[in-house]
């Protein structure tokens, strides 16, 4: 079989493109004119058959077809990244740019504290991240994803993190002023804060687990958040009784921010998931970066 390399040029400006954001930028990057750019990404659409990029005088950006295409070939660019290293005797360092969609109260309570400690651990790796917690086309122009939730079935390779428990709390000031509840079905007279289920749209059901028991509450609530991080900022200042992932939360509990109310009905566990789109043995970066949250996270937290 004959390869046409033409195809892995053209990939290779789209990458650049994608990064960039506009031909002038890309061609400064790969030492292309604009209308060299130009000519490569049209080649490139003629030769896989769809338009890649939707283009105006200021910016271009992929389309759909152009964001699948993009999500399924960054990877074998990688692997050929790696691949090089390898030959060249470098197959133990990690370096390059590491690129991760992050789920966004991971990101903000267990991951940014901690990056600093990781990028001095690889000086030859930058890291981009992005925060997200929706799931669809989460690899677009990323090396790995990382998910709170049950994985996905799907192409993506999914490999389990960790555990963390879901735990109930509130503010010290909200248990003066309501009282603290003894058990779960005495929750219906509080204020609750809820967390909307960002693939159904509907606010998550809180549940209640000891010793094999399930307890389902119909919890009131006048506050629905789309972001766990507000949700908390909002029960630290007392505005109600939320329930959380206990992965991160271990300052605000041992700095008497928040109390966990009804501990012994928290033993349910919600695990959390890294995404990568190979079978293959991922890059040496991102083994690293998911050998760095497994070393880590279990001082947050989690289970």
């Amino acid at each position: 079989m004959v390869f046409d390399t033409r195809l892995l040029t053209g990939v290779g400006v789209m990458a650049a493109v994608t990064d960039a954001g506009n031909f002038a930028r890309a061609g400064e990057m790969l030492g292309l004119t604009p209308s060299g750019v130009s000519r490569a990404v049209a080649r490139l659409e003629v030769r896989v058959g769809v338009r890649l990029f939707d283009r105006n005088p200021r910016e271009v950006s992929l389309t759909e077809e152009g964001r699948r295409f993009h999500a399924q070939v960054m990877p074998l660019l990688a692997g050929l990244d790696e691949a090089a290293s390898e030959a060249a005797g470098a197959a133990a360092a990690v370096r390059g740019r590491l690129r991760v969609s992050v789920d966004p109260w991971f990101a903000r309570m267990v991951l940014a504290p901690k990056l600093q400690q990781f990028l001095q651990r690889h000086p030859l790796l930058s890291v981009d991240v992005s925060t997200s917690n929706y799931r669809e086309e989460m690899m677009a122009g990323f090396d790995v994803a990382v998910r709170f939730g049950p994985p996905d079935v799907s192409s993506l390779i999914g490999r389990k993190l960790l555990d963390t428990r879901v735990v109930t709390v509130a503010a010290p000031a909200y248990l003066e002023r309501h009282g603290e509840p003894h058990s779960p079905h005495d929750l219906v007279h509080h204020e609750a804060l809820l967390f909307r289920n960002p693939q159904t749209g509907l606010p998550f059901p809180w549940e209640f687990h000891r010793n094999g028991e399930l307890v389902e509450v119909k919890v009131p609530s006048r506050l629905v958040l789309d972001d766990p991080s507000v949700a908390i900022s909002a029960c630290v200042t007392g505005q109600g009784i939320f329930q959380s992932l206990a992965v991160g939360l271990g300052p605000l509990l041992s700095g008497g921010d928040l109390v966990q109310v009804l501990p012994e009905w928290s033993e349910e566990l919600y695990p959390l998931y890294a995404y990568h789109p190979s079978r293959h043995l991922p890059p040496a970066k991102v083994r690293a970066f998911l050998d760095f949250v497994r070393e880590t996270a279990p001082d947050t937290g989690a289970a």
